[in-house]
């Protein structure tokens, strides 16, 4: 890929995230209100004011990194809901985003793709 677009690209995020407000909805060690054996490894939520495929807010996980870069992003594809979405990895580890790639692909309806940064 072109470098420029490529430190656009993570630019871009970085900026979305830093604009917006982050609402964390189920936060790390909860269960998915649908499916709870399903627990969710960090902080996961959306970015207020912002628009995914789904209509809701661009979702994203939060690592304990001290920092609201974006790591990488996840790439899924719900089978169940026949959509994908692109889903923002903020602040995270290398273990953190193995744990969200993990989340989104241990389940046959789900996978996911992940783009490091």
């Amino acid at each position: 890929m072109n470098r420029i677009v490529d430190i656009a690209f993570w630019k871009a995020l970085d900026q979305l995230v830093e604009t917006s407000q982050v609402i964390i909805d189920r936060p790390k060690g909860s269960a998915h209100p649908r499916f709870p054996k399903m627990i969710y490894p960090l902080d996961y939520g959306y970015l207020e004011g912002t628009r995914n495929a789904d209509q809701g807010g661009v979702d994203v996980w939060i690592g304990t990194a001290y920092d609201r870069r974006v790591s990488a992003v996840a790439c899924t594809v719900d089978l169940m809901k026949s959509d994908t979405e692109l889903k923002l990895i903020v602040g995270c580890t290398p273990d953190e985003i193995t744990e969200v790639g993990r989340f989104h692909n241990e389940r046959s309806f789900m996978k996911a793709a992940l783009i490091i940064r």
